[in-house]
């Protein structure tokens, strides 16, 4: 995951980051019981406050047979709950580097069988280059009703404000003179500073869901969920205003049995979303739009059936069968410069299958294998690029992946290692291209042959609540390798086939160390390698690797009238270091770069307090 200046986030999942000039694609998010991306394919992750998460799964790879098209993975999110007791109250307040401001404060209360949690925060920078300061106001309630023994009801509702500005990328030999500079003019072409660029974004998201338990091994969920955005983005050669409202529907029926040497489970279900957005294109006049250049109103519909199954037998074998199909579909029209009345564009029926297969050895070692088909159509960001033009040919990315690994806990739980490796085998890749006057387009670029491993460890060398100096001292590391090559990928009359995958840096070793100290002070330690990075198909120009150190040190032990106050101090960047984050990939003109912040500090306070009564 990549910041590439405050409040522009880019998350990339074995390699998914291609498609992804600015925001995410090809990854499907949830939050909680409802997709948080719509049916365009687009997610506004960084409407988010991370205060308001409770908890973030991963799932890697494609997951199309349960969660619907994707060929990068999934990315469950569980919102901020009570934590204990009858009422809970949060505060946390920071500031550092750069401008940095940030307060949140949390809300919780358990009344029987009702229970809401509210959560506001507000985050500002002025962030390290120049252009690059972010605004953003988050408001979030999530409820839970228990209304009978069998059932219960839970509501989820966030408003979200968000501004940043955009500083734009720089070639290497203005990063060189000036990282901290933002996009300059060249020749008729304003500055980033000058045409305003920036983002602002306002999303309201609502979702109801109930689970009704039928009988002991039976049950049904329904979710309905909702969204609206305001989006405008006053952009160097344009200014974009779009207006986008999703509804949707997921539900499914659950069933499980246990008997005596086996238990099994299955899942069927439905999935199924409308998302529309006006967009209107005009000239940007130092951050207000001029005249008209285009608007189109596009309609995507996504309708996914998926089925899930498990048999587990004796407790050692674990056999999970799915499949979905996707149906997928977008409607066009454009009003001008050319009124064209509506048309739609769909793409065929696509099966989904996947089988995964683990063996538990015993309570210390298993085994894992796995096949799945991923998919991912176009998003409507995509389709309708920031060249106005309506890309009817553009089509759906798929493959097949491969994979397998073991996980293995010992030495009283106090060792974990978990080792995969896979490869998948991407076809119809989605590739941005960018215009000389940096208007981008995408491409179906052949395929990609994907070879990865992933590992992971964990030791405790001294465990948690230990006697002595040191209460305890874990050691973590995780290295993941990414041998990503395109195949059969002819631009016009250029070849870039066996070039290393745009975007995906060879190596990334993530280290680190959380000591903890008596009367609850804690040290925390992390150590960040990454290699270089590709930053164009031609493999001509590549970001260098980087080191990051960051620390963190903390008092949970303060008392303020009995409250308990925790205070910490951290840093960032220690090494100093000059790099790059959200490389511009592709960009027009060798404007690759943008740096990210050179070392920089941090400090606050936070105060939790638990009641029973």
């Amino acid at each position: 995951m990549e910041e590439r200046s405050p409040g522009s986030y880019r998350l990339s999942i074995r390699g998914s980051l291609l498609r992804s000039p600015f925001g995410i694609r090809n990854i499907k998010i949830y939050l909680d019981d409802f997709p948080l991306t719509d049916a365009g394919g687009n997610t506004y992750l960084n409407a988010l406050d991370v205060n308001a998460i409770g908890q973030i799964q991963v799932l890697k790879g494609p997951q199309s047979s349960l969660y619907g098209a994707n060929s990068g993975g999934v990315v469950l999110i569980s919102p901020a709950e009570l934590t204990g007791g009858k009422t809970a109250l949060d505060f946390k307040l920071q500031g550092g580097s750069f401008g940095l401001f940030q307060e949140n404060v949390g809300f919780g209360k358990n009344l029987g069988k009702y229970q809401f949690n509210l959560v506001q925060a507000y985050q500002h920078s002025d962030g390290y280059r120049n252009h690059s300061s972010m605004d953003r106001k988050y408001v979030q309630l999530s409820q839970k009703l228990d209304y009978s023994a069998i059932a219960n009801a839970k509501a989820l509702f966030f408003y979200s404000d968000l501004h940043y500005d955009t500083p734009g990328g720089l070639t290497e030999v203005q990063n060189n003179q000036n990282p901290q500079q933002s996009r300059p003019s060249a020749g008729a072409i304003k500055s980033a500073a000058d045409q305003q660029a920036a983002i602002y974004s306002k999303t309201l998201y609502g979702g109801l869901s109930n689970n009704w338990q039928i009988s002991k091994g039976f049950k049904h969920v329904a979710s309905l969920f909702s969204s609206y955005t305001d989006f405008k983005n006053p952009f160097i050669t344009n200014y974009e205003h779009r207006k986008e409202f999703t509804l949707g529907l997921r539900t499914y029926v659950q069933y499980e049995r246990k008997l005596k040497d086996l238990n099994w489970k299955f899942d069927l279900g439905l999935e199924s979303m409308k998302t529309s957005t006006d967009y209107h294109n005009s000239d940007n006049n130092s951050g207000a739009p001029g005249k008209l250049q285009a608007a189109d109103r596009l309609k995507a519909i996504s309708n996914v059936a998926f089925l899930h199954m498990d048999f587990n037998f004796l407790n050692k074998w674990l056999l999970e069968l799915s499949g979905s199909a996707n149906f997928y579909k977008y409607h066009y029209r454009s009003s001008f410069p050319i009124e064209i009345s509506q048309k739609t564009n769909q793409f065929n029926t696509q099966f989904m299958p996947r089988a995964a297969l683990s063996y538990l050895f015993d309570q210390h070692l298993s085994l894992r294998s796995s096949i799945s088909k991923g998919y991912s159509p176009p998003t409507l960001a995509e389709v309708r690029s920031s060249n106005n033009s309506i890309n009817v040919d553009l089509q759906p990315e798929y493959g097949w992946n491969y994979e397998s690994g073991f996980r293995y806990e010992g030495w009283n739980k106090r060792f974990f290692a978990d080792v995969t490796g896979f490869f998948y085998n991407l076809r119809n890749a989605i590739v941005r291209r960018l215009n000389n006057n940096d208007t981008e387009y995408f491409i179906n670029a052949g395929g990609t042959r994907q070879w990865g491993l992933e590992t992971s460890m964990s030791f405790w060398i001294i465990s948690p609540g230990s006697d002595g100096w040191v209460k305890g001292l874990q050691l973590k590391t995780a290295y993941t390798l990414s041998r990503f090559k395109f195949k059969d990928y002819l631009d016009k009359t250029t070849s870039y086939s066996g070039n290393d995958l745009t975007g995906v840096p060879q190596n990334i070793l993530v280290s680190s160390a959380d000591l903890q100290l008596p009367k609850d002070f804690y040290v925390f330690i992390e150590h960040n390698y990454t290699s270089t990075i590709p930053l164009n198909d031609a493999n001509t120009v590549y970001a260098k690797s980087y080191h990051l150190l960051q620390a963190k040190v903390g008092y949970k032990n303060l008392r303020i009238s009995g409250v308990p106050v925790e205070l910490f101090v951290g840093a960032d960047n220690i090494l100093n270091q000059k790099y790059s984050l959200g490389n511009d990939l592709n960009a027009a003109n060798g404007r690759y770069f943008n740096t990210a912040a050179t070392r920089n500090f941090y400090g606050g306070l936070a105060l939790k307090l638990n009641t029973i009564h």
